[in-house]
């Protein structure tokens, strides 16, 4: 003979089983759905309710039960175990038994009915979701998805805008497109100057150094421009103004981005940087999405349709794609680059793990760092790698021996004057 504490949409349930006998020993029914949202949402958290404990206390402890409790989870049975000292049992034998409680429900239960515990379980499954939802880590990630896809979409539009700007004013001042390359810059001269006559007398100190003023001016004075109306240079600098403004908001963009990714992901924004960590997060989808993807797919990731008609044609495979533009694969060699993205990748996706079911500090991905930057220090001295993962080619004078030091950086063995080889 065995108790069962069975949770239902409606209420909590405490059954006597002896064999085929099933009785209703006691029942505690939600009084609202914001009751049956919170004690079911602890109970699924493995915790010990107060409703739930008054309930075992008053029809458990004190009439001095003496039978084992039977609980679907075996975390909620040993948070009652701790509480009230109660023997819980949990395994296949309590499944089968709880299989057949649910499927006579109807006849054990006494003040609800079928039809109550149906609306009861699909109201309380639409709050519980609504809940989860309203915490899900995945509602963090977003916040980083939109803010990189804002920026992308914020550097196409200064860049239309800013050349647009250039065109327009190069009838006026074409020299000056050749002599300034910042787009911001420029549209601060435009901003500031209006026409090309007031450049002597305009003051650049603010944005320009006194080399790049000079050069301004003296452009100004040999200029092949043609004179334009007031009316246009009020177009031309509402047009600048906005090229201003938006590069602006650019920066403030870019300084959340950064400081939401190490809040979110400090693991992933060491090995990669912010912007091509939230990039990573973008095309995965989230943050738990990419740290499901092994690394060889992260490897490529953002090289899609590349992959597909490599496919197709049966071609090489591309071997990067977003990791193209890391710091560590842009410094590789051209010939080792797919090897360095590869290498970048594994810690990656290692950093990515850490981020999304560990810790919240960066040492990990710290010392990933370190061995990714001594597998790029060894290309740049020329060692190769074979199968193993060992170098080779360690240079005249010098015996490769393999493996690496606890830094991450190739070990050798240094000749000794007797003409043996020491540490």
């Amino acid at each position: 003979m065995v108790y069962a504490l069975l949770e239902l949409p409606a209420g909590v349930a405490l059954f006597k089983v002896d064999g085929d006998k099933q009785k209703m020993k006691a029942f505690l029914r939600f009084k609202s759905t914001a009751d049956a949202l919170e004690t079911t949402t602890q109970v699924v958290n493995g915790e010990l309710s107060k409703p739930v404990k008054k309930f075992l206390k008053k029809n458990f402890v004190e009439k001095e039960v003496s039978e084992e409790l039977a609980v679907l989870d075996a975390k909620l049975g040993r948070a009652i175990k701790e509480s009230l000292d109660i023997p819980c049992v949990h395994g296949d034998e309590t499944m089968m038994m709880f299989r057949a409680l649910k499927a006579n429900i109807d006849t054990l239960l006494e003040d609800v009915t079928g039809e109550q515990l149906n609306q009861s379980a699909l109201g309380l499954a639409h709050n519980l979701n609504r809940y989860k939802l309203k915490f899900s880590p995945d509602k963090i990630d977003m916040m980083v998805v939109q803010a990189v896809a804002l920026l992308e979409d914020l550097d196409k539009e200064i860049n239309k805008y800013a050349m647009r700007a250039k065109e327009w004013y190069g009838w006026h001042f074409p020299e000056l497109a050749k002599t300034i390359n910042d787009n911001m810059a420029y549209a601060k001269i435009v901003l500031a100057m209006k026409t090309r006559f007031n450049a002597r007398e305009t003051d650049f100190s603010d944005f320009l150094e006194e080399e790049d003023i000079q050069k301004v001016r003296d452009a100004a004075m040999i200029s092949m421009g043609t004179e334009i109306a007031d009316e246009d240079i009020e177009n031309i600098s509402r047009l600048c103004k906005e090229v201003v403004e938006a590069s602006k908001y650019r920066e403030q963009l870019s300084a959340y981005l950064s400081s939401r990714m190490q809040t979110i992901a400090p693991n992933l924004t060491t090995m990669v940087g912010e912007q091509i960590g939230a990039r990573l997060i973008q095309k995965a989808g989230s943050l738990l999405s990419l740290a499901k993807y092994p690394s060889s797919t992260v490897q490529i990731l953002g090289a899609e349709k590349a992959l597909f008609r490599a496919l197709k044609q049966r071609q090489a495979t591309p071997k990067y794609g977003i990791l193209y533009n890391a710091q560590v694969v842009a410094k590789a060699p051209q010939a080792n680059k797919g090897t360095m993205s590869r290498v970048l990748a594994a810690k990656t996706s290692l950093s990515a793990r850490i981020d999304s079911f560990g810790e919240s500090d960066n040492a990990p991905a710290l010392e990933y760092r370190n061995k990714v930057d001594s597998r790029l220090k060894a290309f740049e001295e020329g060692l190769t790698y074979g199968k193993s993962g060992n170098a080779r080619g360690a240079g005249k004078g010098f015996e490769q021996k393999g493996g690496f030091n606890q830094g991450g950086a190739p070990a050798f063995k240094k000749p000794r004057v007797d003409g043996g080889f020491q540490r």
